[in-house]
């Protein structure tokens, strides 16, 4: 588990606009909002940035829409990047029952992602109706689908296109990954065959 005072603190630095329309840094330091779980220690979830809307509004200063609730999707049309700290997985995490991985999940602003109750492959496991574009920067970690689990290192990239899954980090040390998800919406013949299971 990462217990540095600094765990999860990401330094953001966001441009804009002065009067002339000369570019300028508007703010530069850490991430002002990071989330953590208490049933998953070790765990921070430092958000970055949000749009909430296609094509983004871009004007001399862009609103920062981060603070608030935790909510892990995107607003309809919007997208979201954070950075995600992930301590090697515990034994409690492994046994946690499909309530309280329910609860995790609502606790990050997610009510309906968790899958556990149904699949039963990892307490974690969850679908989110967005395309995730997820780069692991530091560490190493498994992602865990519905029929296999691929390791992943520093520099890998995934494209995460409503899938359910999972991510364990079955190492030694805390892992870091970057995601941007961009709200999607489902194909009515996949929403079908995934309601069926």
């Amino acid at each position: 588990m990462d217990r540095r005072p600094d765990a999860g603190r990401i330094r953001r630095v966001v441009t804009g606009h002065d009067a002339n329309g000369k570019a300028v840094v508007v703010s530069d330091g850490p991430a002002p909002v990071v989330h953590t779980a208490e049933k998953r220690p070790g765990y921070a979830s430092t958000e970055i940035w949000r749009t909430n809307e296609t094509p983004a509004r871009i004007g001399s200063l862009c609103p920062d829409e981060t603070g608030g609730p935790r909510r892990q999707l995107p607003h309809a049309r919007g997208t979201v990047i954070r950075i995600n700290t992930l301590a090697p997985e515990s034994e409690e995490l492994r046994r946690l029952s499909a309530a309280d991985a329910q609860d995790i999940f609502s606790s990050l602003g997610n009510d309906t992602a968790s899958t556990y109750a149904k699949s039963g492959r990892h307490p974690l496991i969850h679908r989110t109706e967005t395309i995730d574009y997820c780069i692991v920067l530091s560490g190493e970690l498994t992602m865990i689908l519905d029929d296999s689990e691929v390791v992943l290192r520093a520099g890998d990239v995934v494209v995460q296109c409503g899938t359910n899954h999972a991510w364990a980090n079955r190492g030694r040390v805390p892992c870091q990954i970057a995601f941007i998800l961009i709200d999607g919406e489902f194909d009515p013949g996949l929403k079908s065959a995934l309601d069926k299971t």
